[in-house]
This record gives C-alpha cells, structure tokens and sequence, in this order.
C-alpha cells in the first residue's frame, strides 16, 4: 500500500512539472551571419553559420510555444540585434525561458555583428530588463569563452539577480569554434542540434536540462575536434535548469 502511494506521489510530481514547463513560453533570437561584406574592415565570410541559425530555430519553433526572430546576415546589424533582443524578451513572463543564438564571427569577450562589434554588456544590457528567471546564451564563435574574462558574477547577476543564467560558448578563450565544408552546421551546433532533439536526454523525462546539454555536447565537440575545441558553460544556474521540452 505504502509502495502504491509513493508511486502515486511520484507520478502527480511528474505531470506538475512537465505541465508547468509546457505552460512556460519560450522567446529565442537566433543570430546567423555568413556575409561580412558589411563588417568595418576586411574579415572572411562564413559558409555554416547562417544555416547554424536557422537549424536552431526550426528545433525551438517545433515546441508549440515558442515565439523567434531571426537575422540573417545582413538582417543582423549590431542595433537590430540589441532591439530584437529588448523588445522579444521584454514579453516573457517570469516563469518562461529566453534565449539568444549566434553563429559568427567572434573575440575575446563579444562577437562580430555584419556592420560592427558586439561585446557582451551591450547583450547583457539587453537582456536585463526581462522579468524572466530563465536567461540563456548559446554562442557558436571562435574565443566566445573569453566572456569569462571580460565579466566577474555580477555581471551575471545584473540580467535579473533572481534569475537563472546560462551561457554555453562554444570554445575556450583561446580556440577556434570549427565548421568544416563537409557538414550542415558548425562542431559546436552540430552538437547543440543533436542535444536539442532528444538525444541528451538521458533520463528519458523528455526535458533537456542544462547538465545534460552540457555533457552531451562537450563530448561530441571534443572528439570530432581531435580535443582542438572545447565548448565552455557558464553562469549562475541549477544543473536541472530545463532548456527544451522535446
């Protein structure tokens, strides 16, 4: 009897929580530029990351409640990005989840928008005024976990000192972030993609969590690198933080 009630308490935990996470709503911007043809001085052009934008897109606008922008090369100039950023995110409630996405060109603490640079306190300003407690950024960009040079814990905490933050870079400080000619997407998206449909899931709940994103994806990017790229996460979270219900 004792055995069937626990069952029972087991089961009713279960279905509030996944409820509560598909009544949460998720807002994603996904950045993608190829083309720097805009870019103030000379710099190569991309061939995956426009298509590393709008793979992760399409896996986020699976989920029935998910509301996106996405900028494509020239779509993505530094005050697009930061106003998509402010007006998208400034509808979450508390409960639901943001998130922003770039593939492109990066540097030791921002990244390389198609007319100029963005470092990463013109992306935390941003996002700060969002009430929502779930804060996430997935950044797929040569030097991208030198964020953890440029900013200290309250530079996190400025986004919302209540909140959940996540940031998953794709490389150290001191790597490149690989795509190669061969493939649909970026080392470090490849990954992501996977992680996203399922296959990080290792409880089999259906719910990715930041633990498991993390592991999944660290390990798929460090192989097929030969251990040249290593994706870094960071911030003020809880490892069950969920990401996507699948």
């Amino acid at each position: 009897m004792k055995n069937n009630s626990l069952r029972l308490i087991v089961l009713l935990t279960l279905i509030i929580c996944g409820n509560q996470l598909l009544q949460s709503k998720i807002y994603l911007v996904s950045v993608g530029i190829g083309d720097y043809s805009g870019f103030i001085s000379p710099v190569n052009n991309l061939r995956l990351t426009v298509n590393d934008a709008k793979t992760i897109a399409a896996i986020y606008s699976i989920n029935g409640n998910t509301e996106y922008t996405l900028l494509l090369d020239s779509q993505a100039k530094k005050e697009n990005i930061l106003r998509s950023i402010r007006n998208l995110f400034s509808k979450a409630d508390k409960d639901d989840i943001v998130v922003f996405f770039f593939s492109g060109h990066g540097y030791i603490g921002g990244f390389c928008a198609y007319d100029g640079n963005i470092n990463y306190d013109m992306i935390r300003d941003a996002m700060k005024n969002s009430v929502c407690q779930n804060k996430m950024m997935l950044i797929d960009a040569c030097h991208s976990g030198g964020i953890r040079i440029q900013n200290s814990d309250n530079g996190i905490n400025s986004l919302n000192k209540a909140s959940n933050v996540m940031l998953f870079l794709s490389s150290r400080t001191d790597e490149y972030s690989i795509e190669r000619s061969d493939m649909k997407n970026g080392y470090f998206t490849t990954f992501l993609q996977k992680a996203l449909r399922g296959n990080a899931d290792e409880n089999h709940d259906r719910v990715i969590t930041a633990k498991e994103l993390y592991k999944f994806v660290s390990q798929g990017v460090a192989t097929i690198s030969n251990k040249r790229q290593h994706p870094v996460m960071w911030g003020k979270f809880k490892d069950n933080m969920p990401v996507l219900k699948w």
